[in-house]
């Protein structure tokens, strides 16, 4: 049993020494799980009872740890706002365990199906079992897809320009074939049945066709030339004091550096997410400070947008949407809160996003209906006591000169289905705005920008990328 957990513990560091940030290190992704296989085997075949227990609990350790090393910087950003550090461990445990739960479930449904049908169709079901948990990470209300396998190749986005075809699954799927090809031919060296000569054929053909296929891409592929002058901005506002400051000494300043770069002929100014912090009626905004002070600085450049973060809110006479909550302050009218993107430009016209993948327990409530008695509690660490409002689908804000830009907040950039159907409705280039300083100088940071990198490759779209602090 010893060996067993040495060998969880080593696919974990394996694994952990593949992810993002860590450079040149992805395609040890392609044998991360054979030591976890190579512990599971030997449970399969041994004689103790009780082996599916067995597995699910080395499948949990090595994936905590996995998880733990990589994703350690949520544990940053809660403890810079939590009264205790105790409470910030606790609630950092969500994240931390919660996929390390669901891939050990995989693992164990993999055990399951390896007691009533062959190795082959086991495999089969243990890469759609993989999947499977991958797409309910990104889809369900506690929805954390940070740690989807195919995202492990975006320090090195070299290899991985297929993901055009095929999206981050695409990645999912191949590493999990290299691992079983692997895993199956050190298994082969004490197997005098098995023709190795044929397995070691497929499992060079597996890594280094999609290899090939990438790099031979990378190399040839022709930017459609289509250009237009835009300007990124990072102000580097501490997140956690900017809402003490005065909102508009902020966008004074993001004017002062958007002006120190800007030509004649810029048509967007990118600003970060929550740019401007002041809680904003949205059917009022013509008539709003910031608004105005945005729209003359834009007086200068006659195609000028700017894109930019904001909160902002609407009213309701009646509970219009899910999260709309009974505000007596403003004469019984509904409420909802939004994380938003707005679009100013030189004329009337204004255009709105609402972020639509919202982190849970921050922005949402999971689970509204059946924790409804916690909305009090949701509404003491930040949010509305309903959640942040949201949209259904994706936005494509459109300039005088007819130029689409999808608008793209945060979290938001690790849904590449979510972007590509944007993209879809005719946007020419991606605007990510972010504020990754809740995590201070931590990997989080460096992890969310190489995300981005995958969102280029799946789209064909160029990425201009604002953060408050971190990577633009």
């Amino acid at each position: 049993m010893k060996r067993n957990y040495l060998l969880a513990l080593l696919s974990a560091f394996i694994l952990w020494l593949a992810w993002p940030p860590i450079p040149f290190t992805a395609p040890l992704l392609l044998i991360g799980f054979v030591p976890l296989l190579l512990a599971v085997e030997t449970i399969i075949e041994s004689g103790a009872k009780k082996k599916g227990r067995k597995i699910f609990w080395l499948s949990l350790t090595a994936f905590f740890i996995w998880n733990t090393s990589c994703i350690y910087w949520v544990f940053n950003s809660l403890n810079a706002v939590m009264p205790a550090v105790y409470i910030s461990v606790l609630i950092s445990l969500i994240p931390f365990g919660l996929a390390a739960l669901l891939m050990s479930f995989v693992f164990w449904f993999y055990y399951r199906l390896r007691r009533v049908t062959s190795p082959l169709w086991s495999y089969v079901g243990l890469i759609c079992f993989w999947i499977g948990y991958e797409y309910l990470h990104q889809s369900w209300d506690l929805a954390f897809p940070w740690m989807t396998l195919g995202n492990g190749f975006a320090e090195m986005h070299q290899l991985a320009q297929w993901y055009e075809y095929t999206g981050v699954y695409g990645g999912t799927l191949w590493i999990w074939l290299c691992n079983i090809l692997i895993f199956e031919l050190y298994k082969s060296i004490k197997s005098a049945t098995v023709n190795r000569n044929k397995l070691i054929i497929a499992t060079i053909l597996v890594i280094t066709l999609p290899i090939a296929g990438s790099l031979a891409i990378y190399n040839t592929y022709v930017e459609k030339s289509n250009p237009a002058n835009v300007v990124v901005v990072q102000p580097n506002i501490d997140p956690y004091a900017k809402w003490n400051s005065p909102t508009f000494r902020q966008v004074e300043q993001l004017i002062r550096l958007s002006q120190s770069v800007a030509q004649p002929n810029t048509e967007y100014f990118i600003w970060p997410e929550t740019s401007i912090p002041e809680l904003t009626n949205e059917e009022k905004i013509r008539s709003n400070v910031n608004y105005m002070q945005t729209q003359g600085f834009l007086s200068k450049y006659k195609n000028g947008n700017v894109i930019s973060g904001m909160e902002s809110y609407l009213l309701y006479d009646n509970a219009k949407t899910p999260t709309a909550t009974l505000q007596k302050q403003l004469d019984n009218k509904y409420f909802d809160y939004f994380n938003a993107a707005i679009q100013i430009e030189n004329s009337p016209k204004v255009q709105f996003y609402h972020k639509s993948k919202l982190v849970p327990g921050v922005e949402q409530l999971p689970f509204a209906t059946a924790l409804a008695f916690m909305k009090p509690i949701f509404a003491s660490f930040g949010g509305s006591s309903g959640g942040f409002g949201k949209q259904d689908e994706p936005s494509v804000f459109y300039s005088q000169s007819g130029i689409g830009v999808s608008p793209v907040i945060c979290y938001e950039s690790i849904w590449g289905e979510w972007i590509a159907k944007s993209v879809k409705k005719g946007s020419q280039f991606i605007v990510i705005i972010t504020n990754d300083g809740w995590w201070g100088n931590t990997s989080g940071k460096d992890q969310h920008f190489e995300y981005a990198k995958l969102r280029a490759i799946e789209t064909r779209r160029w990425v201009a990328r604002s953060a408050n602090t971190g990577i633009s």
